[in-house]
């Protein structure tokens, strides 16, 4: 399906300003908003797919006799959301936008590159929000809720993430010629995300020194603190207070930043506007 987004017309009055940029970031977001509803499938498997994936690891873990762990839940809902449904639905739809030559007219207009990319973003971080929210709500209602620890280190790790997934789906698009080969372009990422991030398996179970290359692993740092601040737990399984969830972030929150840095400097050299020819 082809791709129409409305052009923005030049204000003069606004031109530079911030109130301009985000107009601009707005009036995109939106009609991204709109393509994504039309396309019912992609809405469909944008809204349930994570929630059924995160919902089959609470029944796993039930019928094998455990007991569900309500923030354990709410971590393991920022990873899989940020992997299955931001990472992988932006690399899609970057590369959709660039094949359609959605991305190469946009430039030539109002937009900046980097408003074209967040606009292009926002519907997709929106549902992001809205999934890990119904887990939260869902975790509450079935009892297994807990205050956290500290509310700041999970927004942080939910900012943080959310950034870092966009940035990393702009690496993504440099070498995905078309959007059947993002199932296999991101493959390598998505698995080190579940297998290597204490997802499905505790990093505390793996040889240490293995563990301790694993935490610098682009998901791991979300999950590291998303789990300081809402379970209380550190990477090894260690339980603290608000305390000494911060005197260890500090980690976890430098390899982020880092991860962020160097992934906007490569997806401002690797990033394609244009198909190849």
């Amino acid at each position: 399906m082809t791709a129409t987004l409305p052009t923005i017309p030049p204000s003069p009055d606004d031109l530079g300003s911030r109130g301009s940029s985000r107009r601009r970031v707005l009036a995109l977001a939106s009609a991204e908003v709109r393509l994504l509803l039309r396309n019912r499938t992609a809405a469909v498997n944008s809204l349930l797919g994570p929630i059924l994936l995160i919902g089959s690891v609470g029944v796993i873990t039930v019928s094998n006799g455990g007991d569900v762990d309500g923030p354990g839940l709410v971590v393991s809902a920022v990873g899989i959301t940020l992997i299955f449904v931001t990472y992988y639905n932006l690399v899609t739809t970057f590369v959709a936008r660039r094949e359609e030559l959605v991305l190469l007219r946009m430039r030539t207009g109002e937009l900046t590159d980097a408003e074209v990319l967040l606009g292009t973003a926002v519907p997709t971080l929106l549902v992001t929000v809205v999934q890990i929210l119904v887990v939260g709500v869902g975790v509450v209602a079935l009892g297994k809720g807990s205050p956290p620890v500290d509310v700041v280190l999970p927004l942080l790790a939910l900012l943080g993430g959310s950034a870092l997934m966009v940035v990393l789906a702009a690496v993504s698009t440099s070498f995905t010629r078309t959007v059947e080969a993002a199932q296999f372009t991101t493959l390598p990422l998505v698995l080190a995300a579940m297998m290597l991030s204490g997802l499905l398996v505790p990093l505390s179970d793996f040889p240490e020194p293995a563990a301790h290359v694993f935490r610098f692993l682009p998901l791991n740092p979300v999950i590291e603190l998303s789990r300081l601040g809402l379970a209380g737990q550190t990477w090894d399984g260690h339980a603290v207070d608000a305390a000494g969830a911060w005197a260890v972030a500090p980690v976890p929150l430098a390899v982020l930043a880092g991860w962020l840095v160097a992934g906007t400097v490569i997806a401002r050299l690797v990033f394609r506007w244009a198909p190849r020819r």
